[in-house]
């Protein structure tokens, strides 16, 4: 953790355990360094401590309020920390008893209350406490960096500066860096570098502006929205059909994202914006709706107080209803159906950067609104150069990483080409600076280009392209696609991403397993095996794989082509066979969802790199099968190898037997190691997603540096009527105790037959080949089963598992 310098960063103290300060403390758990966690001192006892006759001096009570504020915080829902075990990195305390420790930390980080006077009188007390050189930072979204810097001494203002930290921090990846005349410019390069490496964080630069850079953009495209949604006579839940997945956004789109986030929080932020710039040209958006003004004085601030934009009703047969608010009326009414004839046309445009120029030019409300809603974002970010940021990258970054959009607002732009947008943004009433409007005279119609493999920006004072310095050492696969596709088919692509190493990506949809990725697979081992050093398996779509091509089985096994499903799921098989017995490293790198053919990918390599937020899991369970390419396999021979005397044997193999038939899905990497999926001391995690390919690259040459050889392939023990014996109690157990249905336990017998080795009456050393080839056979055994066409059909329709 250290620069030229030799600075290292190991113990920070957060000083503030509310909803941003536990979660921060969580995530630097998450990366491995401990913390310590502060807050006030309870004025006041609870009823429960006078009964227990506790004192206001009792410790319990003096750090009631941390403790409480990180126990909710481990609770909450989805997880800030990837595993439980890592909340041990963290100690508590009070600002009155222990605020002197932090002398033994390299970074403060303030998280109190937004209020500039409580900020200082905490810096008084780190003042006082603090080492020198140690750095000091506040996480405020909206009091200026410098204010806080005023009246402290050289050495805490040349260490000050500004980390916004998005929430929730462990999901969101941007770390705005905000430093102020006087930090040293050595802090500033420490931490971003230090904040992508080491915590994972997309590290952004700002300039002490309000709001910074995403807030000021985000809330902004928020507002827009606020003021156009009754100005066009459309409704909450057809905004938020048009501004998701649709647009590259989440699917909570606008008015769900507002009632998570919290209605008063965005009014807070919207205030403070319309306050602090009275010069800004679109202003007046930032003034509240009428509407919000009403759901403000009627507490509907969405989840937390449990209405907002939608609410969430309890019908008498038990089941609930999800109503939408009118904005015109303030009632709450049943959703209807948002539908549009431009969505439609879109449909079949998995292409993001080719959805836009169709949205636009759509002849019904939807494309009014693309027009409008566009034109102002394209003026808004035009004139925030150089207000905000001297780079168009910082914005489109910063948004991609804070607010979770596919594309930045310059990247939209891109898409259409500068002189569109221009028209465009002058069609709809909007002004636009003299930098953007001077560049197709100039001839430059795209703010981004790509040059061997490496993405540049225009500079908007030379007007010339410059590398981006924040992708440097990031391998992104589309900027090397056009240049340096070895091979490739409609599912998969073979990239060389130099230094002997080829990249395996997947291309169908949801990065299923066909037919096209196998082949794929395939070919770039072989191609690897004649001219390369090794090989990667990894992709930049949303997750790394949701499984085999699902649809392809079920028609297989509807039409009773069972020969052909046989031959599919062996082609299956002897690919992750090859995967792993080849002549060259092959590592492969997933992230996000990684189920059933994913993860059994992931299970034969020679080495896994994953992205810290990795989801894996063998799910095959969920439609009627057991994991036929390899999982049961592997799971097994896995379980043989944790043997040590035999009252463990049948221990470990009852865990893995358990995870495939519960459909355990680890919910980090962390957790996959914990479940057996990674194995220690040989896989790594990569905190930085966008740092995975390249960390995977590195693995892969680090394998071949050290003179790989291809793994023998060795028998392994299975324990015959042992282990069936004990699979049979605990499957009638599970019967009888109502946590599996008959056809479950059918499900379950068919896989201990497999992980047992078959009716064996000793145990016996058996092949890879002889278990696949039982696992074969089970998993088409399942395929003619009529209850498990029905969860197949079921998962294809709904995307939820049937239990039937």
């Amino acid at each position: 953790m250290n620069t030229s310098k030799n600075r290292w960063i190991k113990k920070v103290a957060v000083l503030g355990s509310g909803i941003m300060g536990s979660r921060i403390a969580l995530h630097l758990a998450n990366a491995g360094i401990p913390s310590l966690l502060l807050d006030i001192v309870p004025k006041e006892l609870t009823p429960d401590e006078e009964k227990k006759g506790l004192t206001l001096q009792s410790k319990e009570v003096r750090n009631r309020i941390v403790n409480q504020s990180l126990t909710n915080a481990i609770k909450s829902n989805p997880s800030p920390v990837y595993s439980q075990k890592f909340v041990s990195r963290i100690e508590t305390g009070n600002f009155e008893d222990d605020m002197h420790k932090i002398k033994d930390c390299d970074w403060i980080v303030e998280a109190v209350v937004e209020r500039i006077d409580i900020k200082k009188t905490i810096f008084d007390q780190v003042e006082k406490h603090r080492k020198p050189g140690s750095i000091i930072s506040s996480n405020t979204s909206g009091i200026p960096i410098h204010l806080m810097a005023e009246g402290r001494s050289e050495d805490f203002r040349r260490h000050f500066l500004g980390t916004h930290f998005f929430n929730p921090p462990r999901y969101l990846p941007l770390l705005e860096i905000i430093p102020t005349p006087h930090t040293d410019p050595e802090i500033v390069d420490f931490f971003m570098h230090w904040g992508d490496r080491y915590l994972g964080k997309t590290t952004v630069l700002c300039k002490d502006t309000p709001a910074f850079i995403a807030n000021r953009v985000g809330v902004f495209g928020i507002m827009a929205i606020f003021h156009a949604v009754r100005d066009m006579g459309l409704t909450v839940e057809e905004i938020d059909k048009l501004t998701g997945p649709v647009l590259g956004r989440p699917k909570s789109a606008t008015f769900r994202t507002a009632d998570v986030v919290g209605l008063d929080t965005l009014i807070h932020v919207a205030n403070g914006l319309y306050q602090a710039l009275p010069h800004d040209e679109q202003r007046e958006l930032f003034r509240l709706p009428d509407f919000i003004q009403k759901m403000q004085q009627n507490n509907w601030l969405g989840d937390k107080t449990g209405q907002g934009f939608y609410k969430k009703i309890k019908n008498p047969d038990g089941s609930s209803t999800i109503l939408s608010l009118d904005l015109n009326t303030l009632e709450y009414k049943e959703q209807k159906k948002a539908k549009f004839p431009t969505l439609e046309q879109t449909k079949n445009i998995d292409q993001l950067s080719d959805r836009y120029r169709v949205l636009i030019e759509g002849q019904d409300k939807a494309g009014e609104f693309y027009r409008r809603s566009f034109a102002a974002l394209f003026s808004y970010v035009a004139h925030r150069i150089p207000e905000i940021s001297d780079e168009i990258y910082r914005i489109d970054a910063a948004m991609r990483a804070g607010f979770g959009w596919e594309h930045g607002p310059f990247e939209i732009w891109d898409a259409l080409g500068i002189s569109k947008g221009i028209e465009l943004t002058r069609s709809q009433g909007y002004t636009l600076p003299e930098w953007v409007t001077q560049l197709p005279a100039k001839g430059i119609e795209k703010f981004y280009q790509t040059t061997s493999g490496t993405q540049q920006y225009i500079d908007i004072n030379t007007h010339q392209y410059t590398n981006r310095p924040d992708l440097k050492g990031i391998i992104i696969l589309d900027h090397r696609r056009s240049t340096s596709t070895l091979w490739s088919n409609s599912e998969c692509a073979v990239i060389d991403l130099g230094d002997g190493i080829l990249n395996i990506e997947f291309r169908s949809k949801m990065n299923t397993l066909g037919s096209g990725v196998l082949a794929g697979i395939n070919k770039g081992i072989e191609l690897a095996e004649k001219s390369f050093r090794g090989v990667v398996i990894s992709n930049q779509g949303t997750n790394f794989s949701v499984g085999a091509n699902l649809m392809m089985v079920y028609m297989m096994a509807v039409e009773q082509e069972y020969d052909e499903l046989n031959f599919a799921i062996k082609y299956f098989q002897d690919t992750v066979m090859r995967l792993r017995y080849s002549h060259i490293p092959v590592v492969v790198a997933p992230h996000g969802m990684t189920l059933g053919g994913g993860c059994e990918l992931v299970l034969h390599a020679d080495a896994v790199q994953a992205a810290a937020e990795t989801y894996m899991g063998l799910v095959e369970f969920g439609v009627g099968v057991i994991p036929g390419g390899g999982g049961t396999k592997e799971l097994t021979r896995r379980s043989a190898l944790r043997y040590i005397k035999d009252d463990i044997e049948l221990n470990v193999l009852r865990e893995n037997f358990y995870k495939i038939a519960t459909a355990k899905v680890a919910t980090s990497a962390t957790e996959a190691f914990e479940f057996g999926y990674l194995i220690e001391g040989r896989d790594r995690i990569s905190l930085n997603k966008n740092r995975l390919i390249s960390d995977a690259k590195n693995l892969a040459i680090s394998l071949a540096d050290a003179g790989y050889t291809m793994p023998t392939r060795d028998k392994f023990k299975v324990l015959g009527r042992t282990a069936l014996g004990m699979f049979a109690v605990g499957i009638h157990q599970m019967v009888e105790g109502g946590y599996a249905t008959e056809y479950e336990a059918h499900m379950a017998n068919k896989l201990a037959y497999v992980m047992a080795g078959g009716d064996l009456s000793e145990p016996t050393l058996v092949s890879e080949q002889y278990l696949l080839d039982l696992e074969r056979e089970a998993f088409l055994h399942l395929c003619t089963q009529r209850k498990t066409l029905e969860r197949i059909h079921h998962m294809l329709n709904t995307g939820k598992p049937l239990r039937n």
